[in-house]
């Protein structure tokens, strides 16, 4: 709950606890509440599971995104008539950030779910994920969509 609507509901109360709901008593209720919130700031915080709700509601309206988009340029490139001249297909070493079994076997998930692209094997020291991809004009450009990507929502839905 945001201070604002806590000083209201602390308004209230105080106003409910005085029996007197008049405009200068609720004005004296919201300046303690105010008065009284500033002084425990730190401790009057989001729940973490709300910023972990946040954080993978991003991470899943990310990978939706990526379906959708990843979806169309597969559809666009089997569709051209010079399919042969615009593959490039390849497998790329992607340094993983990600360090626990959960955050790497759902970073390899999505790879593999979104079209064009497929997660084959993570390291034996679990440094890199290689991924093989049907169009990838530029290695880099690709580590760094990945990276800046799912990886990095994956991590914060995990810290």
């Amino acid at each position: 709950m945001n201070f604002a609507a806590l000083t209201v509901v602390l308004a209230l109360v105080w106003a409910a606890i005085s029996g007197n709901f008049s405009v200068l008593n609720l004005l004296l209720g919201a300046t303690i509440s105010v008065s009284a919130l500033w002084l425990v700031r730190e401790r009057v915080t989001t729940p973490v599971y709300l910023k972990k709700i946040r954080r993978a509601l991003a991470l899943a309206l990310l990978f939706f995104y990526e379906l959708a988009h990843s979806a169309i340029r597969v559809a666009l490139l089997i569709m051209s008539p010079n399919l042969r001249d615009r593959l490039e297909p390849g497998i790329i070493a992607f340094p993983l950030t990600a360090k626990s079994d959960v955050e790497i076997t759902l970073l390899a998930n999505l790879i593999t779910l979104t079209p064009g692209t497929l997660s084959v094997d993570v390291s034996a020291d679990r440094k890199f994920i290689f991924v093989h991809a049907i169009e990838v004009p530029d290695k880099k450009a690709l580590i760094r969509d990945i990276a800046a990507g799912f990886e990095i929502k994956i991590i914060e839905v995990f810290e």
